[in-house]
């Protein structure tokens, strides 16, 4: 059974780095202030149980109004930033969470959803992962001058993702007034495994002043800020299959026949988002030939198709889906519908529109032999 995974974001810094006359997480950055870019980065494809931001004190008025429109909660950290950690790790299970935790400096505004995946998936067997990149340049030891193997060592990133238990286990374990670099070396101390992942370069901290200057993470002055894609997909109806549409299982005498699970809403609209952005279709992605897709759950194929959206600088604006068929009626699981894909996108209900009509009687559909779909979406640029 899938855990429960909840969001933890530290933003009680004071960015003096960055200089300026406010903390860098309140400052604007390309447009929103960075705090907001990274709540709305870290939970934009991936549904949170729950996402918990740490201010400092005197911070949390500024932050309110930021993020006054979403589903977060504010609290105060501590002295540092291991301190804050703990505060809102402590607010998590005072609250009864359970499950995973991903742990994200709010000064990293992109958060690649391949990359979260791949520390969730790390998580089946460590109650630890974290991202790492490897080193480019040379190093060499500031004191004397001497060459330092760059092969050892690996530049370490966030979200850091955890067991939840066990990094507040390790939390409450920590010598009381020593300083940690990162959370996942307090989880060491404690005798837990961390396992590293590849991290991604769009994963950079806004450290410094210029760092504002900078593009943002996937935007091209190149690209257009819309991007529209369309898709279609028909499956065969078998007595004796399951019936599986926009991601949920309808009771029904008749199921379709495919090598997934022959979901044609979720391949229509994983067609259209694909196609936004130029990607071929969902069998170049997920070839019919390949056994390990048999049989699988086509919400897989989705999220896919919208992470290469996002690593391609774009989110989901909106989606639009027409089932064809003359049964089973689509009216009574429309609005369950809708909330499926919308969580598969990572996106309010009200950006998904799914509708359903009959074509008299006419063709395949009018016969009853197969269901088919056909998609819209809209893509926006990540600005």
């Amino acid at each position: 059974m899938a855990q429960n995974t909840h969001g933890l974001i530290v933003a009680a810094g004071t960015g003096s780095r960055a200089g300026g006359d406010v903390p860098k997480q309140f400052r604007p950055y390309h447009g929103k202030a960075l705090l907001r870019r990274s709540v709305e980065s870290l939970c934009a494809y991936r549904p949170l149980k729950s996402l918990t931001v740490v201010v400092g004190d005197g911070q949390r008025e500024i932050a309110e109004k930021l993020l006054r429109d979403m589903d977060v909660v504010i609290i105060i950290g501590g002295a540092t930033r291991r301190d804050s950690v703990q505060n809102g790790l402590e607010h998590l299970c005072a609250n009864g969470a359970d499950g995973l935790v991903l742990i994200h400096d709010a000064a990293r505004p992109d958060v690649p959803n391949h990359v979260v995946s791949t520390l969730l998936e790390a998580l089946i067997t460590a109650p630890g992962a974290i991202p790492v990149l490897p080193v480019p340049d040379s190093l060499i030891m500031a004191t004397d001058g001497s060459p330092f193997d760059r092969e050892a060592v690996r530049r370490v990133q966030t979200p850091q993702a955890f067991d939840l238990q066990a990094i507040l286990q390790a939390h409450r374990a920590w010598p009381s007034g020593a300083e940690a670099t990162d959370d996942a070396q307090i989880l060491r101390a404690a005798g837990g495994e961390v396992k590293q992942v590849p991290g991604d370069e769009r994963l950079k901290k806004i450290t410094f002043a210029e760092d504002f200057d900078e593009p943002a993470a996937g935007a091209s002055s190149r690209s257009p800020a819309v991007r529209i894609g369309s898709g279609y997909d028909v499956h065969r109806l078998l007595a004796g299959e399951e019936l599986w549409l926009c991601g949920i299982a309808i009771p029904h005498d008749f199921g379709l026949s495919g090598h997934s699970d022959a979901d044609v809403a979720l391949h229509a609209i994983t067609d259209a988002v694909l196609g936004a952005i130029g990607a071929g279709d969902i069998g170049s992605h997920f070839p019919p030939s390949d056994p390990q897709w048999r049989g699988a759950r086509s919400d897989r194929f989705l999220a896919h198709a919208v992470s290469l959206a996002a690593e391609a600088g774009y989110a989901i604006g909106n989606v639009d889906c027409t089932i064809i068929c003359e049964a089973p009626k689509i009216g009574p699981h429309r609005e369950t519908m809708r909330a499926q894909v919308a969580g598969i996108l990572g996106v309010e209900t009200g950006r998904v529109s799914i509708k359903a009509t009959t074509t008299e009687g006419l063709g395949y559909t009018g016969r009853r032999e197969g269901i088919a779909a056909q998609a819209t979406a809209l893509l926006e640029q990540r600005t």
